[in-house]
């Protein structure tokens, strides 16, 4: 049975379309995909994000255990800092993708996807020694996200304090809740993501809500947070990336720094320095057509890679998407057909991302 999250009967009181999505039910729309799309990239947009993981590292050998595993440096955050790195398994492929959050010294929060929240739990637990503690206390937390032009200003008219700088977090009081407003998000936009209590979830949403409405905030599900993301072209566990995909391969290289030991790294490494024979890359469609994962992509009637993620761009009014491909023809400007339905649809490959990011440097 899929767990609900704190938000449940606020979907369902909202008219949502709910889903099963990585053991959760979740909201997949409101009203329709493109309204709830455009509202974030003009207004802003609210989403439940209430599925995601929480792990916590601490003790005073946590800092030098979370660098053994982790492919970014964390040796240089300090309290109310958060940095984007991956899990990876001795064959360097992505265990998974995740936010560190240093909360104190020897203190860490991981925000983890909610499909591989338990798995990464035990992958961690089971390497920790010395003086290390890890838990999974997941259950205890609500998450929302407000994103968009408009996601500060909203933010602001209920905060107790000012949001933080990119990639950065600050606890504070919010509509009346204690929250971790944390300078992030999933859509190429602007804007917190919020932890809090879960019980308190409810009352954050609707406070939200009411501040928001009056300057076009609209609740949004999973379909647009879908198409936002691969319109910033942001790799997602499942698609882009898993055990089998090195960092490097999903395309998210700039997670992995560089003299640092992990498991994995040497591989790693190498792809970094010599290539690899497969790539995520960006395509556009240059007919009309709606890509979709699993398609295959070929060169010439020649199948040279896969779509991993593709959607209709309620942006650009075509279709986009990402697909790993052979290195030799993930290249932009590379003219390649896109399969579907057992016809070939004229694609060309492009420079990532779509939509470039639009919010605080």
């Amino acid at each position: 049975m899929a767990k609900k999250t704190p938000l449940f009967d606020e979907h369902k009181a909202l008219g949502a379309t709910i889903v099963e999505f990585g053991g959760w039910d979740m909201p997949v729309q409101y009203s329709a995909v493109i309204e709830e799309h455009t509202a974030t990239r003009e207004h802003a947009g609210l989403f439940d994000t209430s599925h995601m993981g929480e792990l916590f590292v601490s003790g005073g050998d946590s800092r030098a255990f979370l660098q053994s595993l982790l492919t970014n440096d964390i040796g240089g955050l300090s309290p109310g800092c958060a940095v984007y790195a991956v899990l990876t398994n001795e064959k360097g492929g992505c265990v998974d993708d995740l936010w560190v959050y240093m909360l104190d010294d020897n203190k860490y929060m991981l925000c983890v996807n909610a499909s591989r929240t338990d798995a990464d739990f035990e992958w961690i637990a089971a390497r920790a020694g010395g003086d290390v503690a890890v838990e999974n206390r997941s259950g205890e937390y609500g998450m929302v996200a407000l994103q968009g032009p408009a996601a500060i200003a909203v933010f602001d008219e209920i905060a107790s304090a000012p949001a933080p700088r990119r990639f950065c977090f600050n606890r504070q009081d919010v509509a009346g809740v204690e929250t971790l407003v944390s300078r992030t998000g999933y859509t190429g936009e602007d804007g917190v993501e919020l932890y809090c209590p879960a019980a308190e979830t409810p009352a954050l949403w609707r406070a939200l809500l009411e501040a928001g409405t009056p300057r076009g905030l609209k609740p949004t599900g999973l379909g647009a947070r879908d198409t936002l993301r691969l319109e910033a072209c942001y790799s997602l566990y499942g698609h882009e990336i898993n055990e089998d995909t090195t960092p490097v391969e999903a395309g998210i290289g700039f997670a992995v720094a560089r003299e640092k030991n992990f498991p994995g790294c040497e591989f790693i490494y190498r792809q970094m320095d010599e290539g690899t024979d497969r790539k995520i890359a960006a395509f556009e469609l240059t007919s009309r057509g709606v890509p979709r994962e699993n398609y295959g992509v070929a060169h010439c009637g020649e199948e040279v890679g896969v779509v991993t993620s593709g959607c209709f761009s309620p942006t650009l009014r075509k279709g986009i998407g990402l697909a790993m491909l052979n290195s030799n023809y993930a290249v932009p400007g590379t003219d390649v057909e896109i399969i579907i339905r057992g016809r070939a649809y004229a694609a060309r490959i492009v420079k990532r991302p779509f939509i470039k990011f639009r919010g605080e440097k």
